[in-house]
């Protein structure tokens, strides 16, 4: 009987597990370029309380299947999916979005490189192309401060309309990375992921090339969080919930029984 109490304490764990990560994706259904995540699990270790074996040549009894009774579950990871998100528009000449695969990759403080799908860039008091929270873009692009007019080609080509100028000047070149595993990458909060071993080495390239997706200036990449699918998922795991709660007070009231046996 105490099999069944720990078994369900591990489902009501791993129910709110997952309820922590569709809490989360909720939280950033309007995140710029966030990926949804979800929670993946596995079953224990069986206790085998008896095992398969086949009848004798003097023929004695078979067990051709075993006797196991399994332990719950545990969770085994979590997994980031990296599906397109819609595109909105917005108008802002320095937004650009991600039409397929790829990642841009900035500059933190420390000078470590990390990489996001948010392209809500700006310019900051040198003219340097940066993310919201100040990090640099690389390659690093500079927009002269005269600037009247910035132009993002699709292949990452960055243009700026000086004045008196009939023809815009090239300022810059805006790459791409992708990663062998982009699964492995390791989120670090504000819209930043960051290379691990399992993801392997970033390469980069211009957009269009090798894979990689193209840009579309003056729009954005919205959350690929489908509200209604995690509100489904947030009724089935309370369900689950409630039904490991329920066996931890049946297999609760079997104890009472057993005890009251004279």
């Amino acid at each position: 009987m105490l099999r069944s109490l720990y078994t369900a304490a591990t489902g009501m764990d791993a129910q709110q597990l997952k309820m922590d990560t569709i809490a989360h994706n909720l939280a950033n259904a309007n995140t710029t370029g966030f990926k949804k995540v979800s929670a993946q699990f596995e079953d224990l270790l069986s206790e085998t309380l008896r095992v398969a074996s086949p009848t004798d040549a003097r023929g004695g009894t078979s067990s051709p299947s075993p006797l196991q009774v399994g332990l719950g579950v545990r969770a085994g990871s979590t997994s980031r999916s990296l599906s397109q998100g819609d595109l909105v528009q917005t108008g802002n000449p320095l937004d650009v979005a991600i039409q397929g695969n790829g990642f841009f990759r900035v500059q933190q403080a420390g000078g470590e490189p990390a990489y996001t799908r948010a392209g809500n860039f700006r310019v900051d008091a040198s003219g340097k192309l940066v993310t919201p929270n100040g990090q640099q873009i690389e390659p690093g692009i500079t927009v002269p401060p005269e600037t009247t007019a910035v132009t993002i080609k699709a292949d990452g080509t960055v243009l700026a309309t000086l004045p008196n100028q009939t023809a815009p000047s090239e300022v810059g070149q805006l790459e791409l990375y992708s990663f062998p595993n982009p699964g492995g990458l390791e989120a670090l909060g504000g819209n930043l992921l960051k290379s691990t071993a399992a993801s392997g080495e970033a390469t980069g390239a211009r957009p269009g090339e090798q894979g990689l997706g193209t840009l579309s200036q003056g729009y954005l990449e919205s959350a690929n969080v489908k509200a209604v699918e995690e509100m489904i998922d947030m009724i089935s795991t309370q369900r689950a919930y409630e039904l490991n709660s329920k066996v931890i007070q049946t297999a609760d009231q079997m104890l009472q029984r057993l005890s009251q046996v004279r």
